[in-house]
């Protein structure tokens, strides 16, 4: 084959790839979002056939040939083919050594699982859910010694979603955010609360849901590519960068719940918007880990959504949408209630101070259950004592506890930490930020776009062209550094609180 007849037949292998996963993902959308309870089994054997059909492109000979022809002309390709040529080498390995069967198997394994774990949590049952998390657990380890036997699978899987983590990284950034967090909470807990009572008071949902409509068009989402739909358990999928969905999750009498969960599924819908067009229908369009792509979602619920400025730019909206409830409410007042930290159940409704606390605890059983230290039976008492340990909670049952997320049930062994990387990154990412513009005045002036702006100059345009590592390091200027994370943490509490950094 010969390289110019190469470059055209990647480009339409992977459209047919794309295709295929287009309509496997809206598929799995239709499942989480509209779909009815009964359409699960159905719904499988189509996912099926199309994954069938996706690896069969994705590890034919045809993609082997046009592959092997590109790398031996590497030094002749510009950047993005040859790291199109890269990436598809590395999934090309690693597919080829995985059985069609297993593949397929597991595609429906998921579809299943996500089924059955949706009407345990429902129904607080998790021995119904148990025999998942075992067979999806052994399956993971079984794809990790087929594809990399060299490795430790529960670092093959982290790696997955953030090239280059293991477990002994993990471990050690755990322990930099234990040493600072920890005695920070302690003091937080000690010190008197805020006001929080805003978010216990009803909020009607259907102007909840026009305020998801203010929200995604402050933060310049883009309509015509991305839409919002309510789930169980808020999620955003991309298709493409021409159509992203997010979803959320409305609550009455904790209206704050949903507006950061639409924050948040908004900066990951952000990134995924704006992959530069050249980089669209290929491997490379889309964001480049899951650690990188919540540091876009957690700058924003977090860094942007709960900041001071936010505040005062979004109340007068909720004057308008809810008079009677911010009756003699501050936008000072506003920002306390976003900002309030305490020990709790729920991660999705964690506080910025207390969230990493959560991963920490999963990333615990994560690695124990792939160290065959504990069994999927031993989760809920592994899951409470950990959470008693880390934030001295009581779990009252699996609802709110061990079945609380939907990751397991989607096979995303080794996901967790990302988000506690991803907390760390946008740190680093306002420290740079800020030395070229006032980040919160931009926000308080509603010029977010400005923010997007250095964003999608610094990130989002890159996809997946560099390695998340190479990636944050030219955005940093330096190696990664969790100490701004804990600084930025130290510095907001104190002040919310009124004790010394």
């Amino acid at each position: 084959m010969e390289l110019q007849e190469a470059k055209a037949r990647i480009d339409a292998l992977q459209r047919k790839e794309i295709a295929y996963n287009h309509a496997m993902g809206l598929l799995s959308y239709d499942g989480a979002t509209g779909a009815p309870a009964g359409t699960a089994a159905n719904r499988g054997e189509t996912l099926a056939v199309l994954s069938e059909a996706s690896y069969g492109i994705a590890t034919g000979p045809e993609m082997i040939e046009t592959v092997e022809t590109l790398l031996r002309h590497a030094d002749e390709l510009d950047e993005v083919t040859r790291r199109i040529a890269e990436v598809k080498n590395k999934d090309l390995t690693e597919l080829r050594k995985i059985p069609v069967e297993d593949y397929v198997a597991y595609t429906k394994l998921i579809n299943e699982a996500d089924a059955v774990w949706h009407k345990a949590k429902e129904n607080n049952d998790y021995a119904s859910f148990a025999p998942y998390i075992a067979r999806i657990v052994e399956f993971h380890k079984k794809i990790a010694a087929l594809v990399s036997p060299e490795k430790d699978p529960y670092d093959y899987w982290l790696d997955r979603f953030e090239e280059g983590l293991t477990r002994e990284k993990c471990e050690v950034f755990f322990a930099a955010l234990r040493r600072e967090i920890v005695p920070l909470v302690k003091k937080v807990t000690a010190s008197p609360q805020v006001d929080d009572s805003l978010n216990h008071i009803p909020f009607p949902i259907p102007e909840q849901e026009k305020l998801s409509d203010e929200l995604m068009a402050l933060m310049g989402i883009d309509r015509d590519h991305c839409t919002i739909s309510t789930t169980e358990h808020p999620f955003t999928t991309e298709f493409s960068k021409y159509d992203v969905r997010i979803t959320t999750h409305y609550h009455e009498t904790s209206f704050l719940s949903s507006l950061f969960s639409v924050v948040h599924e908004g900066g990951h819908a952000l990134y995924e918007l704006n992959v530069a067009d050249e980089l669209a229908y290929t491997c490379l369009g889309r964001g480049v880990s899951m650690g990188v792509h919540e540091s876009q979602s957690r700058f924003f619920e977090n860094i942007i959504g709960r900041s001071e400025a936010f505040a005062a730019l979004l109340f007068p909206i909720l004057e308008r949408l809810f008079p009677e409830q911010m009756k003699g409410r501050t936008p000072h007042g506003l920002y306390l209630a976003a900002n309030k930290s305490e020990p709790s159940l729920i991660r999705t409704e964690a506080d910025e101070l207390t969230y990493s606390l959560h991963i920490m605890v999963r990333f615990e059983i994560e690695k124990r259950l792939f160290a065959g230290e504990v069994t999927a039976a031993d989760l809920p008492a592994l899951w409470n004592a950990l959470y008693k340990e880390y934030l001295g909670v009581d779990v009252p049952d699996a609802r709110r506890g061990v079945l609380q997320d939907s990751h397991w049930s989607g096979g995303m062994f080794g996901y967790f930490p990302s988000y506690a990387l991803g907390s760390a990154y946008g740190a680093e990412i306002l420290a740079r930020m800020e030395r070229e513009f006032d980040v919160f005045a931009a926000v308080e002036h509603n010029e977010i776009a400005k923010i997007n702006d250095w964003l999608r100059e610094h990130i989002w345009k890159f996809g997946s062209l560099y390695k998340p590592g190479e990636l944050m390091e030219k955005v940093f200027g330096a190696p990664f550094d969790p100490a701004y994370y804990t600084n930025y943490l130290k510095k907001k509490y104190a002040s919310i609180y009124g004790f010394e950094a």
